[in-house]
């Protein structure tokens, strides 16, 4: 083959590369267009007069911006009262979940005891309960406990996840025994090897079990509806719901501004923790 052959067999190479990635690329955006649109729509409405929420055919641009329903929000109902709750239920949470699950996969990933291997199993098999099943028990022992229309009610069952200890000890297993080694030839035992090799190393992990475990408590209805009878304890999603008003005469611009305050959140959250999730998500499961 001469070399004029090559150069141009080298050509359209690269000419294939591009298209393919060209073609990647639109595939990309089609499909974030679509993930987005609902969000868009639900931004769009929420800045319409009332009378445009039902336009047929929809329109996607409202004719006049109203930025008073966002603060519309705050008049009606306490839905600063409702932000701190949720704040107070998800944080708390996920503390408890971080402290949990990273000692539990530490146990299940490096140290060696009795039934470890059946105990995991159980464990696991938490994760095939619906939580719609322990509903009644959880609730019974809650009511027992006195904290029924307490914000500890939300709390307190979630402070151990079955899924975070999984996903941590997938993680831990993937860190090289040889670290773990040199710690031990230095005298550290077993709580200072966790502190000092495994929590900084596992900080993507743990990061990723942390969004995970927030957007569950942020955006979680059903637990606060079983739990909860007082307003002024009500977290984001019933708060949102009782900007419908009586017999949903609410205003559906104001309860879609509701939504959009919700999740700014979880956003923010996204933006700066990005970097962890990627490399958690990348990391975790490729061992064990």
């Amino acid at each position: 083959m001469s070399a004029e052959q090559i150069a141009i067999s080298d050509q359209q190479a690269l000419l294939r590369r591009r298209l393919a990635t060209a073609g990647v690329l639109v595939a990309l955006t089609l499909a974030a267009f679509i993930v987005l649109l609902p969000i868009i729509w639900t931004f769009s409405t929420s800045l319409r007069i009332p009378k445009e929420s039902f336009a047929l055919p929809p329109k996607w641009l409202p004719t006049d911006f109203q930025w008073y329903n966002y603060v519309e929000v705050f008049n009606r109902v306490p839905f600063g009262r409702y932000i701190l709750n949720s704040l107070i239920v998800s944080i708390t949470s996920v503390l408890g979940q971080i402290v949990t699950a990273t000692l539990a996969a530490y146990a299940f990933a490096r140290l060696r005891f009795p039934g470890k291997n059946v105990l995991f199993i159980l464990l696991m098999s938490a994760l095939m309960v619906p939580f719609f099943v322990t509903v009644i028990p959880v609730f019974i022992l809650i009511s027992r406990l006195g904290l029924v229309d307490t914000l500890w009610s939300l709390i307190l069952p979630t402070l151990v996840t079955p899924f975070g200890v999984f996903l941590l000890r997938q993680f831990f297993l993937t860190i090289p025994n040889e670290l773990e080694d040199a710690a031990k030839m230095d005298g550290a035992g077993p709580l200072q090897i966790f502190r000092y090799v495994f929590l900084p190393l596992g900080a993507p992990g743990i990061a990723v079990m942390a969004i995970l475990a927030f957007n569950g408590q942020w955006n979680d209805f059903f637990r606060p509806f079983i739990f909860l009878f007082s307003q002024e304890n009500y977290t984001l999603p019933l708060g949102i719901v009782t900007l419908r008003g009586p017999l949903d005469t609410g205003e559906l611009s104001v309860v879609l501004a509701g939504v959009m305050i919700s999740m700014v959140p979880m956003i923010l959250m996204l933006i700066f923790a990005q970097r962890y999730l990627i490399e958690g998500i990348v990391l975790t499961g490729t061992k064990g």
